[in-house]
């Protein structure tokens, strides 16, 4: 399983290069780190990772996602177009499979949705698991049933998880089996903390400690 950081930190991104395979973002995000630097910022972040970099597109139409993912895919042949599950990202989600542009269909909440991006070329589609379950939904089950639809139909699209909210929801995506999931990057503090391991190391050092 593909492990990104859903970050447009420079510092996180360097802190926990080691353990990731890719960066997420999105316009809050860029937003936050971006400065009025929206490319630089993106350039600087592909060469910083070995694996792809999703970028999301502003626009809300076709003619516009389409002529944004082409400007975001000329800075680095790691960019990876993020569009939203509507019609026109669907589309523009084609338009660009076509010419060789990898993308990631965000914004997913239902089987659906994820059963069109794969039928549309995308190379990832995006289930947002926690939001979903704030809706009073199980996000889980999502992820279950597009990982069914996928294996039956054979489609090469992979599934990254997005919107985790703690980490059962990493342990159950991998369970699972699905191609991706994206963190932040307090969710992966977590994944590489136990107290009982902080614990261990105490008992540990104070026992060397005894032996003097």
């Amino acid at each position: 399983m593909e492990i990104f950081l859903d970050t447009a930190n420079l510092e996180e991104i360097s802190l926990y290069g080691a353990f990731i395979d890719g960066i997420t973002t999105n316009p809050t995000i860029m937003s936050k780190y971006a400065h009025n630097e929206h490319y630089s910022l993106i350039r600087k972040i592909c060469e910083m990772v070995r694996g792809p970099v999703s970028v999301e597109v502003n626009s809300e139409d076709f003619e516009g996602m389409t002529q944004e993912g082409k400007k975001f895919a000329a800075i680095s042949n790691k960019i990876c177009v993020k569009l939203p599950c509507t019609f026109d990202g669907f589309m523009a989600s084609k338009e660009l499979s076509s010419r060789g542009i990898p993308t990631n269909l965000t914004l997913c909440f239902s089987p659906t949705q994820a059963l069109i991006a794969a039928k549309c070329g995308a190379t990832y589609v995006s289930p947002f698991v926690g939001r979903l379950e704030d809706a009073g939904q199980d996000g889980i089950t999502l992820l279950e049933e597009i990982a069914e639809i996928y294996q039956a139909n054979e489609y090469d699209t992979k599934i990254l998880a997005a919107s985790i909210r703690n980490v059962n929801h990493v342990i159950k995506a991998a369970t699972i089996g699905v191609g991706a999931i994206t963190l932040s990057s307090s969710i992966m503090q977590q994944c590489l903390e136990h107290p009982l391991t902080q614990k261990g190391m105490e008992i540990f050092a104070l026992s060397w400690e005894n032996r003097k």
